[in-house]
């Protein structure tokens, strides 16, 4: 496990979720350091088979040397027609977790941390065209208040849209260290980190088309599943939480539940457990771990 890459958050829990068979066809659709892919493994037998998602570059790095193992450098969005090119029919458990890893994070010049001087990048898939320097820079007004609004959850996010299309009239804005020195100023005081975690957040989102990709996966893992086959997925805010907590329910993304001509739910999924959320002891040692929701469902 490449710990330096990224610390796994509900390791143990995740892969339970799965129930693994050891014959059984499993898919990681966020590689990342590693961690889950190898603990997936560790349970599988010679017969079993794991493919993995990762569109990041960095994360090829940590590809695993073994014979039971793919790993495909795509977005998990197209998992359908990726396993499809694998001759993969049906699967007995996904595994998913959202979270940036905590190498994107670490390293400044990947743009996602608010904490380092680095260029404004905050892509996933590097080859992609808009970085959060192109959506800064020429996003209009309004839709820079739409991203700050549906994906950052402010309500100042008029305010923030405003004071970066007057700033940005001035001189390009490229750097982390630009953007937060425009925004503070309307931040309060208390809660600059907070508050600039969520900014970086929304800004993130729209760059990756973070809230499309997951929604579009979701759509796809009925097809996917095998009867009895298991979704463990963990979440980090709640939008994230919403979707895949609907979709576990409702079988949608819009809260309203379908049912057939009899009453009977008709949500392809259904929920296994509670809500699962990490314990004091891991969140002690990972803290990117305190906002993770582990979400688990089966075929039906």
């Amino acid at each position: 496990m490449n710990k330096a890459y990224h610390i796994p958050v509900l390791l143990k829990e995740s892969v339970d979720a799965l129930a693994i068979k050891p014959e059984g066809i499993y898919v990681d659709v966020t590689f990342g350091g590693g961690g889950h892919s190898r603990e997936i493994l560790s349970r599988l037998g010679d017969e079993g088979k794991l493919y993995a998602f990762d569109q990041d570059q960095d994360a090829v790095l940590n590809k695993i040397d073994d014979p039971r193992f793919e790993l495909i450098e795509a977005n998990f969005r197209h998992i359908n027609r990726f396993l499809k090119f694998y001759k993969v029919k049906k699967v007995d458990g996904i595994l998913a977790d959202f979270g940036v890893s905590s190498h994107q994070f670490d390293k400044a010049e990947r743009g996602f941390s608010t904490r380092f001087e680095g260029s404004l990048d905050m892509r996933m898939n590097q080859n992609t065209e808009l970085s959060a320097t192109e959506l800064i820079n020429e996003y209009e007004e309004e839709e820079l208040t739409r991203v700050f609004r549906r994906y950052s959850e402010l309500k100042m996010a008029h305010k923030l849209a405003r004071v970066i299309s007057q700033a940005r009239q001035n001189e390009k804005i490229q750097t982390t260290t630009q953007l937060n020195s425009i925004v503070e100023p309307l931040l309060p005081k208390t809660k600059v980190n907070k508050f600039l975690a969520q900014i970086y957040q929304g800004i993130r989102i729209e760059v990756n088309q973070e809230m499309l990709a997951l929604e579009e996966f979701l759509k796809q893992t009925p097809d996917v599943l095998s009867q009895g086959g298991r979704l463990s997925c963990i979440t980090y805010h709640s939008l994230e939480d919403r979707l895949v907590k609907r979709f576990i329910r409702d079988g949608n993304f819009s809260g309203q539940v379908q049912k057939d001509f009899y009453g009977n739910n008709l949500a392809p999924l259904k929920k296994v457990g509670k809500l699962i959320v990490p314990q004091e002891n891991e969140i002690l040692e990972n803290n990117r771990a305190r906002s993770a929701k582990l979400r688990i469902a089966e075929k039906v």
